[in-house]
């Protein structure tokens, strides 16, 4: 894999894999998520690559975009990407009837079995000896509800682990809004179900502010600049 120029940067803690482990399937929700994730992991000269497996993203647009952002990302630092399939009605029906479950609840668990699911089959199938995601990260998730659907869905194949690296710690939440504002990333605003969008537009509601527009918002070069001249 080509090294980027940006990565050597940063002073970063080289990162080993489980042992006897040398090639991962990183399941990526979206590009600011999965930056930081993907510069580690290529600073560190791990060998993986991208599966992006999201059918949970609604509507359509915005997971286009997520998408898109994803593989521009991807592209540029030469890292393989596997466009799964986006069977929305699928997802439904695996979260029926938990239409207002809560952040965080049962249909987030049920969600992150999906994904994880497909995520270690491509990886068993294709020769992939460990699976971790960049859904950890984010400070909005709960990184035990994450770990415990990965290490489940790897249990399924005995060749197989999930990765339950702690990917916020060291900096790497930092990490990761920064690379998102030097890269102009997609600025989502919600988690990305159907549901989340409408919890997060009647809280929004609730506080004074406009509903979401989707494909609007985006980080930029002068918000980072802002920082460094603080």
């Amino acid at each position: 894999m080509p090294a980027n120029p940006q990565v050597s940067e940063i002073d970063r803690q080289i990162l080993t894999l489980p042992k006897g482990r040398n090639k991962v399937l990183l399941h990526s929700c979206c590009a600011p998520c999965s930056g930081e994730v993907m510069e580690a992991m290529l600073a560190s000269g791990i060998d993986y690559s991208i599966y992006f497996y999201n059918p949970n993203i609604h509507p359509k647009r915005e997971y286009e975009i997520r998408k898109e952002e994803n593989i521009r990302f991807a592209q540029a630092h030469g890292i393989d990407f596997i466009d799964a399939d986006y069977d929305v009605d699928n997802w439904f029906e695996r979260v029926k009837g938990m239409e207002w479950e809560p952040e965080r609840g049962i249909r987030c668990t049920e969600c992150f079995d999906m994904r994880f699911e497909r995520t270690a089959l491509y990886a068993a199938e294709n020769g992939f000896d460990t699976i971790t995601s960049s859904l950890g990260i984010s400070r909005w998730k709960n990184m035990a509800q994450i770990n415990d659907c990965g290490q489940r869905a790897a249990a399924r194949y005995p060749e197989l682990v999930y990765w339950t690296y702690n990917w916020r710690k060291g900096g790497g939440s930092a990490r990761m809004i920064e690379i998102s504002k030097r890269e102009e990333f997609y600025q989502q605003e919600y988690c990305g179900c159907i549901y989340s969008l409408r919890d997060t537009n009647h809280h929004r509601r609730q506080n004074g502010r406009e509903k979401i527009e989707i494909g609007v918002k985006f980080y930029t070069h002068d918000d980072l600049k802002k920082e460094e001249n603080l």
